[in-house]
């Protein structure tokens, strides 16, 4: 009997030795399934795969059946409708999204270049440890030559000062349309490059700008639940009631009062706390989605003193901050509070820290709030200029908060020549450029990020018919080897890409490559992904001596 038992097992254990080494997948329970490390390089290089021909004006557009964007050439617009059946494929998809995400919300499109940075990096990384190379030190020289690279950009960076500048880079972010720049630069004249500008629809056929007293600050909607735009992912509320309190609400009793007078006065109601949890929560969410009232939840910004249902013209609330327009506080109790911040800004005992906090209330008390009206002919005509709008203003204000560079992908292709090693073991040199290595994989990690840097270029231009080994050789080995030297795909010829106004952002090129090298990282240093597999649903037979032909008519093919 024990002999039996133990031959059995043995017959087990040599199917599963065969399964495993015929399938890059190994079963742990029921269930769960976990994928190697070349598995997973294998899904995320076809999720990735879909975007990259969307890089550069002459990218390939792809075609979405079923979706409202048939036709996209936006790597941006495209990431999220990519599903994948496979639920291993669909997990390591999430992590790779995340490389999108982060650099869509540093103010501007930097999906594709994330994307391209990602693909290259990964692919490399899986190369090199299936080779014997230690993930953990490839990693490290990863991280060191990617924090060269940033201080070469950020030391590098053109930064927009003028008029012109602004209106240049707002013209060519809005697809060349110089009337959208030129309303762009107009609202940032009115109020202040640390003013707020905010987009909203109007109500006539022309373009317009209102300047309005308001008050902008970083905190954003408790629960996704009470978003009221879908598409925008905002919470939009004409004359609301305001509640403030400086406590945490948890209590629906805390709260009834208030959700009651807004209820019977038929307004929404923005609940300012610092913190909103239990069944005060709960029930908020729950009157929302029932449509009995419109209700949001905020945290409360720092130093807020409590008040009871204040009033506003209109907020709007986005992931990231809330806008508060035409707001009903008396205008006197505002001055007197800007002036005892001048106050405590010229007290000589405040703290640098405490001045800066200051000054930054004191400029969202006191600047106000330009809002950009889109008017047109038809709602589809000003929902499509309204994305222009919002696109044109996220960029200028990312270019003139750290600066440009050249288009094109020349910047991450120059700042590749700046990364060199000395091999383990050799003296310390004098020369600056040169990363210290403790081994020679992370020396190889170095290269890996060198060979990333070229290639948003290479696939620009490959996407555009050109030879692209050939146009990379010669920027990189030109006499002419100027930071902004570059080659523009729609002449066909070199050029300084700044001045001919092909440009990139340097907040989102280095948001691109840090988030690009973080992911694959986390990616490459993974041994296995384990997923819930699915459950294997017995195949109907017809039982009794028929079991060859159980699968027939009522089985599985």
């Amino acid at each position: 009997m024990q002999e039996s038992q133990q031959e059995s097992m043995k017959g087990a254990s040599g199917q599963n030795s065969q399964r495993s080494t015929r399938e890059p997948w190994l079963s742990f329970t029921p269930g769960l399934i976990g994928f190697k490390r070349e598995r997973c390089e294998s899904l995320t290089r076809h999720r990735w795969n879909q975007v990259l021909g969307t890089c550069s004006p002459g990218g390939r557009g792809l075609i979405s059946f079923g979706r409202e964007d048939g036709l996209n050439h936006r790597g941006l617009r495209v990431t999220p409708r990519i599903l994948l059946k496979d639920n291993t494929a669909s997990t390591v998809q999430d992590v790779a999204q995340k490389t999108n995400e982060i650099a869509v919300f540093t103010g501007g499109d930097g999906t594709t270049t994330a994307t391209v940075l990602a693909r290259a990096i990964y692919a490399e990384g899986v190369k090199n440890v299936a080779a014997g190379c230690n993930p953990m030190d490839l990693c490290r020289g990863a991280q060191a030559a990617v924090q060269k690279v940033v201080q070469f950009l950020e030391a590098n960076t053109k930064t927009i000062t003028t008029t012109a500048e602004i209106a240049q880079v707002a013209t060519i972010s809005a697809n060349g349309d110089e009337h959208i720049g030129g309303l762009i630069v107009q609202a940032m004249e009115r109020v202040g490059k640390e003013g707020v500008i905010t987009v909203k629809e109007g109500r006539t056929t022309e373009d317009e700008i209102e300047v309005t007293e308001g008050m902008h600050f970083d905190r954003s909607y408790i629960s996704p639940y009470f978003i009221t735009n879908v598409k925008t992912q905002k919470v939009d509320f004409e004359k609301p009631f305001i509640l403030l309190s400086e406590k945490k609400i948890s209590s629906l009793q805390d709260i009834l009062p208030s959700l009651n007078t807004a209820a019977s006065a038929l307004r929404p109601l923005v609940i300012i706390a610092e913190d909103l949890d239990g069944e005060a929560l709960a029930a908020c969410i729950l009157n929302k989605l029932c449509g009995q009232l419109q209700v949001v939840a905020v945290k409360a910004p720092t130093h807020a003193t409590a008040d009871l249902l204040g009033s506003t013209g209109s907020i709007t609330i986005t992931k990231e901050d809330t806008i508060v327009l035409n707001g009903a506080g008396s205008k006197d109790a505002i001055s007197a509070w800007c002036e005892q911040i001048h106050a405590l800004l010229n007290d000589p005992t405040t703290s640098e820290f405490d001045k800066t906090k200051l000054q930054e209330r004191l400029v969202k008390l006191s600047g106000g709030v330009a809002v950009i009206k889109v008017g047109g002919s038809s709602e589809v005509e000003v929902g499509e200029k309204k994305d222009w709008y919002d696109d044109a203003l996220n960029t200028t204000c990312a270019a003139v908060e750290e600066g440009i560079l050249p288009g094109g992908g020349v910047a991450l292709l120059k700042a590749s020549l700046v990364l060199k090693t000395a091999a383990p073991g050799e003296p310390a040199s004098s020369d600056p450029d040169i990363i210290p290595t403790a081994n020679f994989d992370q020396g190889l990690g170095i290269s890996i990020i060198r060979h990333a840097l070229a290639q948003p270029a290479r696939t620009i231009l490959t996407n555009a018919g050109e030879e692209a080994s050939v146009i990379v050789g010669t920027l990189i080995n030109s006499s002419n080897n100027s930071f902004t030297y570059g080659y523009d795909t729609s002449k066909g010829e070199y050029t300084n890409m700044i001045t001919r106004g092909i440009v990139d952002l340097l907040k989102v090129v280095r948001t691109a490559l840090l988030d690009a090298a973080g992911v694959t990282s986390l990616l490459t240093t993974s041994e296995c992904c384990i997923v819930d597999g699915e459950e294997e649903k017995p195949a109907g037979g017809m039982g009794g001596g028929m079991g060859g032909m159980g699968s027939i008519g009522m089985g599985r093919f």
